[in-house]
């Protein structure tokens, strides 16, 4: 009888710890895979990631696939509380004028996560994988071996070996940039500024109560586009950690509002070099300055978006996805598949990789599959679920790229 051949384990180098990332660690981790990821941030603190963060069917899917069962209940306790009034769109006299619906199977579960702080999501991403995850870890550049294998190279000097290489380094992927430079998203020539307003000095301030508890799109005849999502935690993160994962770092937040408002670039009166050097302090007032025309029950509550940590992005988009070369070099999230932040479509489609990515390298772990042959049946799927994502995220995001003038960008 003959004896099983003698496998070495396989290693994962994960290129960027963002929310795919570390989903795809904490998969691989449960599964007995070797895994480390290589963060550019010099802590878990340093990374602006837009607040509230909505879970669809198969985010959430993924997410408690990947994670241990503590931790997921973790995700679920502090998630924001269940809301079924849905989605409303007003003008900017807050005059109603269409609730568009979604239909979700999950709609009826007491347990649904309907959408997390990103902070402490990124936290319980983390608990667990002090051992895993290497902070300051700022990707420079890759090369093969003779052997087939992926040597990753930092600027600190530092360098990693491993047998496959993810790159779930984001938008701005250096390590797309070495294999495929010309393989970069597109501009859809949008401008967001995302804020953070404290629930209690909004209702303070005369947020209409309509607006209080859903998901609320103000769309102004003048081009710009606000978007207000609240996010009311079932349970202070502090007190759920302390029960199902002492460990875990939370840090307590108020409820508050996720501000998202958008202007097309052309209407900015300003290039990108000096919109992008604007302080959160600045950003804060231009929107002010921007919705000075619209009702006063709007007005008075961006005057308490919280300037610190107000950011601006662009707007990006790859499209059609296309699979990357067949080899060790793998991609994940945004590095391949870059979409607007609607609906957090783009995020919960990185944790659809990295679900599918556990299953398949675990099974390459175990020597039940071949690592191209594995690699390849996963891009193959991506690509494809990838592409519809994109699809439905420009879609979402159509109301505010039409009336800001771009509506060929919307195509």
């Amino acid at each position: 009888m003959a004896m099983p051949t003698s496998r070495s384990p396989l290693q994962v180098l994960v290129i960027g710890g963002g929310i795919g990332g570390l989903c795809l660690a904490q998969g691989l981790r449960q599964a007995g895979v070797e895994v480390s990821v290589f963060e550019r941030d010099g802590s878990a603190d340093g990374r602006r990631q837009g607040y509230r963060l909505r879970i669809s069917p198969e985010g959430e899917r993924g997410l408690l696939a990947c994670l241990p069962t503590a931790l997921g209940e973790l995700l679920s306790a502090t998630a924001n509380v269940r809301d079924d009034s849905g989605l409303v769109a007003y003008d900017e006299h807050l005059v109603e004028q269409w609730a568009p619906s979604f239909e979700d199977p999950r709609a009826d579960a007491p347990d649904k996560i309907d959408a997390v702080d990103r902070v402490t999501l990124r936290r319980i991403l983390l608990a667990g994988l002090e051992e895993v995850v290497r902070f300051g870890k700022n990707f420079r550049s890759l090369e093969r071996t003779a052997a087939g294998r992926v040597v990753a190279h930092f600027e600190d000097g530092s360098s990693a070996e491993g047998d496959v290489l993810i790159a779930a380094d984001g938008t701005n992927s250096r390590v797309r940039e070495q294999l495929r430079p010309w393989d970069r998203p597109r501009d859809l020539g949008i401008r967001t500024v995302f804020s953070r307003i404290p629930r209690a000095a909004a209702v303070a301030a005369g947020l209409p109560e309509a607006l209080q508890d859903r998901f609320s799109y103000v769309i102004g005849t003048d081009g710009h586009h606000l978007g207000l999502m609240p996010m009311t935690f079932r349970a202070r993160p502090s007190e759920a950690a302390a029960r199902l994962w002492p460990t875990a770092e939370l840090v307590d937040s108020d409820d508050y509002y996720m501000s998202v408002f958008n202007v097309h670039q052309a209407d900015l009166g300003m290039d990108d070099e000096a919109f992008f050097a604007l302080s959160g302090e600045q950003l804060c007032r231009l929107v002010v300055e921007r919705t000075s025309a619209w009702h006063p029950d709007l007005r008075g509550i961006f005057g308490h978006a919280l300037a610190d940590t107000t950011f601006a992005v662009a707007l990006r988009v790859t499209q059609p996805v296309q699979p990357w070369e067949a080899g060790p070099v793998v991609p994940l999230g945004d590095a391949v598949h870059t979409m607007p932040p609607s609906g957090g479509v783009g995020a919960n489609t990185a944790v659809r990789d990295a679900e599918a990515l556990t299953v398949l390298l675990t099974a390459v772990d175990r020597g039940e599959r071949e690592l191209d042959e594995a690699m390849a049946e996963y891009q193959k799927a991506m690509a494809e679920y990838a592409t519809q994502g994109a699809e439905m995220s420009l879609r979402i995001a159509q109301w505010s790229i039409r009336k800001a003038g771009a509506q060929e960008s919307a195509g």
